[in-house]
């Protein structure tokens, strides 16, 4: 009997698996895909949960691997819930509940077409299901962990599809080849306390914070690539936290995110905004320390056989070409590029992260179809 990708939805949003709490959704699956014949593995660490799952031999020349996760984001304000955000229910065609979009729904239709194809068309090779609970967090021992594991133990994906929400606003529009690459940067700018009747007597370090801000804002990163917009630097805050009106504060602190595609890498930025810092710094007489945390580098993968073969299986079964995308945040695909070519492909995820998320139950259907359709033209 074919497995119900919205009922394995449902069954999934119904487990609270906040990160980093597993929540029941892993436990349930390894259940759901051991039934199916495949042989599962948890790969927890640090304190995250992770499930590997395969069906066929080991080192296959052919290995089809998916990549998706589990846990959700908080809830919000959950008073500001029209439905229980854990309660899976279906109103007016739509399924509701935090991870409907993100990315439960993506999890439920791959494990289900993998389950179907392998009962119904045994393939000559592998399917490999990588599943996360650790992509909304840190994502420090989420897929890495996976993959890590994956090298020290002779498991291997040829090509990998993550179900990742993809399309904007209708289903089957855009896919993912790439994503730009996240830094964010802190800085601080250490003066001299003082009167602000004399300022002779401080080291006022707003104009130096200013003067930073200003210059890093005001650069043009570039013009974009053929595959990517114009890489974006945004200040995010600028905090003294001075309450008094006659007081020249010591310090100041400021946040940057800095979106960035293929031409830069995080090393090269990194030392462009150091550069910049101290030439402030000995402009104005202060000191700046800048602390760098990188959540991703920019990748693409190639518009080749990989992204010809989902656009394909997306067209057939939706009547669209998906647009070959690399807008948005990032996703564990940017650590996935590591190990064997990556695209991402997944529903409509307009809701995804807000109050009252929820899914249109016939795409989840839809997509389990593209996905089926997936696997069996890269058997064939």
């Amino acid at each position: 009997m074919p497995v119900d990708p919205v009922a394995l939805t449902a069954d999934l949003v119904r487990c609270p698996s906040v990160t980093p709490e597993e929540g029941g959704a892993l436990v349930l699956l390894e259940k759901v895909l051991t039934q199916g014949g495949f042989t599962c593995t948890r790969v927890d660490r640090g304190g995250v949960c992770n499930l590997y799952a395969r069906w066929g031999r080991q080192g296959a020349n052919r290995t089809f691997g998916f990549n998706g996760h589990t846990d959700v984001v908080p809830l919000g304000d959950e008073a500001a819930w029209t439905m229980p955000p854990f309660g899976a229910e279906i109103k007016d065609g739509f399924l509701y509940g935090r991870g409907a979009t993100d990315m439960k729904s993506g999890v439920a239709a791959f494990a289900a077409a993998a389950l179907d194809f392998v009962a119904d068309t045994p393939p000559d090779g592998a399917i490999v299901l990588a599943i996360t609970g650790d992509e909304e967090g840190d994502a420090l021992d989420g897929t890495t962990a996976l993959l890590d594991w994956m090298a020290a133990n002779n498991e291997k994906m040829s090509v990998c599809l993550v179900g990742e929400p993809t399309c904007p606003d209708v289903m089957g529009e855009a896919m993912k080849i790439g994503r730009r690459g996240s830094m964010t940067a802190f800085f601080t700018v250490t003066g001299v306390q003082g009167h602000a009747a004399y300022p002779h007597r401080a080291k006022n370090p707003m104009p130096a914070m200013a003067r930073l801000m200003d210059v890093l804002s005001s650069r043009v990163l570039d013009e974009g690539t053929a595959h990517f917009d114009p890489s974006s630097l945004q200040v995010l805050t600028i905090d003294t936290g001075n309450p008094a009106t006659n007081v020249i504060p010591a310090q100041s602190k400021a946040t940057v995110n800095i979106r960035f595609n293929d031409m830069h890498t995080s090393a090269a930025l990194t030392a462009w905004m150091q550069e910049e810092a101290d030439q402030v710094a000995a402009e104005f007489g202060v000191k700046i320390a800048m602390r760098v945390k990188v959540s991703g580098e920019s990748f693409l993968t190639p518009p080749g056989e990989l992204s010809d073969l989902i656009a394909g299986a997306v067209e057939a079964e939706t009547g669209r070409k998906p647009e070959l995308s690399t807008s948005g945040g990032t996703s564990d695909a940017r650590f996935v590029k590591d190990h064997c070519p990556v695209v991402e492909f997944g529903l409509v995820g307009k809701t995804m992260h807000q109050v009252d998320e929820r899914v249109e139950v016939a795409q989840i259907s839809q997509l389990k179809a593209i996905y089926t359709r997936i696997l069996t033209d890269y058997f064939a």
